[in-house]
């Protein structure tokens, strides 16, 4: 499972997409999670990053799932309407 950092605004949202890629890059396995659930301070681009590991799960073949999106967040993407594209993790 893949982990959100604390902190996901614009700033820190680069090197968190490169980070999760790597990640699934060498993961194994049919799907890709990630753990949303220690985000505190985040702004649309949670979104974005989220949106990207998706693309890149998709690519590898896997399928995509969030755990613990926090309230607010999922919030903003039924609000952008791509609240369906980041399921909930079992």
């Amino acid at each position: 499972m893949l982990v959100l950092p604390p902190r996901l605004t614009h700033d820190e949202a680069p090197a968190c997409v490169d980070m999760l890629r790597q990640g699934l890059a060498g993961q194994s396995g049919t799907s890709a999670v990630i753990d949303a659930s220690a985000l505190a301070q985040f702004d649309s681009s949670a979104l974005a990053v989220l949106l990207e590991c998706r693309r890149e799960a998709s690519a590898l073949g896997r399928a995509f799932a969030v755990k613990g999106l926090p309230p607010r967040l999922r919030e903003l993407a039924a609000l952008y309407g791509i609240a369906g594209l980041l399921p909930a993790a079992p």
